[in-house]
């Protein structure tokens, strides 16, 4: 099958309506109206693709039918495929005499620099190069970089894929432990405070509180020992009380200097504070304000009614002694605004270094010397003040270190993004 060349003449024939002709034209070569009006402009244009002679004719009466000037030149054998005769029927295109912009496709005569965005295309064209091997060679590195890392992992074995740390939510994660933090920093706070309330009257079982117990003795005097050292107990009466704690000092403290350095009394355990009688049953205890010192409990008020309504000698303060675990355990558990019984008895104690220390009898003497000394034989808690309270601030100041531990690690192994 021949195959041919169809140009149009760039003319309309005679008589030919332009409209009808440009309508026609651009429906055949699916443009526009205005570029098939280009084409009738008086320069001849072929078209791209060579057509079989047939196909050929058929356009051409289309053409001319329309009124568009067009003609039929053959095609020279050797530049005709082989195969040309068994391919499908491309879209009809015109050669173009015209050049488009690399940059922003701006279709114009040929020329070396754009009319609308004035780039030279060769230098545009080189630039555009460049950069394309640029980019090519820093894929290339960043590749070969990957490949280093993965064949230098210890222990990589075949067919194991890594998380990359790149996967980890660093940022998500920071966020979630600082706002762990700072709620359980502000429950720890407040739980604190809350723990420490007095509870009212009525929580305590009142029928229980009543003045301390003291009688006489058969108890002669008797040797113990604690961390090494060997005590002298000297019992002068058996005694029992029942009080709320109000304060308290544990002799084992750092800022305690004199009982473990100076003295080496490793039997006073604690100092308990403690209050009974109608100081609790009118919740007269709960306007005082309390602290523990050495060896002395201090108590104050800014309300003179509060002071005027406290029975002073409904309290007192008891240097606890003991040297057995269990009871060291149980002294231990006490907090402020306890309910607690214990019974031993009044005692003067010293050992061989030198130290002694003598109690007081009565509950109405004050100053130096007016604080119990209270060898305890039994000793328990009778209600517990605030556990709800208790219980949260030791979960909340857990949590608290927790995430400033937690904090404190993505600090240093998150990577660094900086801000943009």
């Amino acid at each position: 099958m021949n195959s041919c060349h169809l140009e149009l003449t760039g003319h309309l024939l005679p008589g030919a309506d332009p409209e009808r002709a440009c309508a026609a034209l651009a429906k055949l070569l699916r443009t526009s109206p205005e570029q098939a009006r280009a084409l009738l402009r008086g320069n001849a244009r072929r078209f791209a693709t060579p057509l079989p002679h047939e196909r050929a004719e058929l356009v051409r009466r289309s053409l001319e039918q329309a009124g568009v000037g067009c003609r039929i030149e053959p095609m020279a054998a050797s530049a005709t495929p082989a195969a040309a005769a068994f391919r499908k029927p491309a879209t009809l295109q015109v050669e173009s005499d015209q050049v488009e912009c690399p940059k922003c496709g701006h279709s114009q005569p040929p020329t070396d620099i754009c009319q609308r965005c004035g780039i030279v295309f060769e230098k545009y064209r080189a630039a555009e190069r460049r950069r394309q091997l640029q980019a090519s060679a820093a894929a290339n590195a960043s590749a070969s970089a990957a490949n280093g890392a993965s064949n230098s992992a210890t222990g990589s074995t075949t067919g194991t894929a890594q998380t990359p740390s790149a996967s980890i939510p660093y940022r998500l994660l920071n966020q979630l432990a600082l706002l762990v933090f700072l709620s359980s920093l502000a429950l720890a706070l407040w739980s604190h405070w809350r723990k420490e309330e007095f509870p009212p009257p009525s929580f305590y079982d009142l029928s229980q509180l009543e003045e301390p117990r003291q009688t006489a003795t058969d108890l002669e005097p008797f040797h113990v020992e604690a961390e090494g050292i060997r005590y002298l107990i000297e019992p002068l009466f058996d005694y029992a009380l029942d009080g709320v704690v109000v304060s308290l000092h544990d002799s084992d403290s750092f800022m305690d200097i004199y009982h473990i350095k100076d003295w080496k009394d490793f039997l006073n355990i604690r100092d308990l504070c403690v209050v009974w009688g109608e100081n609790v049953a009118s919740g007269a205890f709960r306007d005082m304000d309390y602290k523990n010192t050495t060896w002395t409990c201090w108590i104050s008020t800014q309300d003179p009614v509060a002071a005027a309504s406290f029975n002073w000698q409904q309290l007192s303060n008891n240097h606890v002694l003991a040297h057995e675990p269990h009871l060291y355990e149980a002294i231990k558990s006490a907090e402020i605004g306890d309910q607690i019984h214990f019974s031993g008895q009044l005692a003067r104690y010293s050992h061989d270094g030198g130290f002694q220390r003598g109690t007081s009898t009565s509950r109405s003497d004050t100053g130096n010397g007016a604080c119990e000394t209270v060898y305890v034989e039994d000793f328990r808690i009778v209600r517990k003040s605030n556990p709800g309270w208790r219980l949260a601030y030791r979960l909340s100041s857990m949590l608290a270190f927790m995430s400033l531990i937690a904090l404190t690690v993505l600090l240093f192994v998150a990577p660094y993004r900086p801000h943009r």
